[in-house]
């Protein structure tokens, strides 16, 4: 029976590689070690693979895992959750895809973050696929996102993908062939968390099949999904 034992590497700020977002990720830096941990919101936005799911989620698990509380909001939300006072952030991704539930539910949430003289003030962290002025939200809540740091996130560029991959590769302990590479870069989405999960379940199958990392393994693992 072949084992699992494939090692799972998890969005981090750590493995976000900023390419031109250099001045995004130092500010999620700063904040996370505590050196500018106030209340004023942070909105990044940026094209659909820009990495804005990934520094979210990465926060997110830095806080839980040192036994912290966060809110979470995102277009899948079915029944967002009353405002709670310990959270330490209110992280909205894909705010543009925001239901008016959901833009009701975040501005409360806005609304409570900002209460003077309360124990806690959350900082908010937010991400979009738009500037904030052109968010197609209440007006109450799209101008709260943009009133604090907004960070335009650009994509990578080839060389850049070429980079990420190998080192979450590196990360993984699998050998990736510059021709598996090739064919992973122009075969495929330029999204690099879709990449960087197809490497995941690449890596499982070589281990389940026990076969070397090729093209021909690629091929025949996506024949069995």
């Amino acid at each position: 029976m072949a084992l699992d034992i494939g090692v799972s590497v998890g969005p981090s700020l750590g493995n976000f590689y900023p390419g031109h977002n250099a001045a995004a990720l130092a500010h999620l830096e700063l904040w996370m070690a505590g050196s500018t941990r106030s209340p004023v919101p942070t909105y990044v936005w940026g094209d659909h693979g820009s990495g804005k799911t990934h520094l979210l989620t990465a926060v997110a698990d830095h806080i839980e895992g040192q036994g912290g509380q966060v809110g979470w909001l995102d277009k899948t939300t079915l029944h967002p959750a009353e405002f709670n006072p310990a959270w330490e952030v209110l992280l909205l991704d894909d705010v543009q895809h925001f239901s008016a539930v959901l833009q009701h539910m975040a501005f409360n949430w806005f609304v409570n973050a900002a209460t003077p003289g309360a124990a806690r003030q959350p900082w908010v962290l937010a991400a979009g696929s738009l500037p904030p002025q052109d968010l197609p939200l209440r007006e109450d809540l799209r101008t709260r996102l943009g009133w604090g740091h907004v960070f335009h996130l650009q994509l990578l560029d080839d060389d850049q993908r070429r980079e990420v991959l190998l080192k979450h590769a590196q990360a993984l302990g699998m050998h990736l062939g510059p021709e598996l590479l090739d064919y992973l870069l122009s075969r495929f989405s330029r999204d690099l968390g879709h990449l960087m999960d197809l490497l995941q379940q690449l890596d499982n199958y070589a281990l389940q099949t026990q076969r070397p990392l090729t093209i021909p393994l690629l091929r025949a693992m996506l024949d069995e999904t």
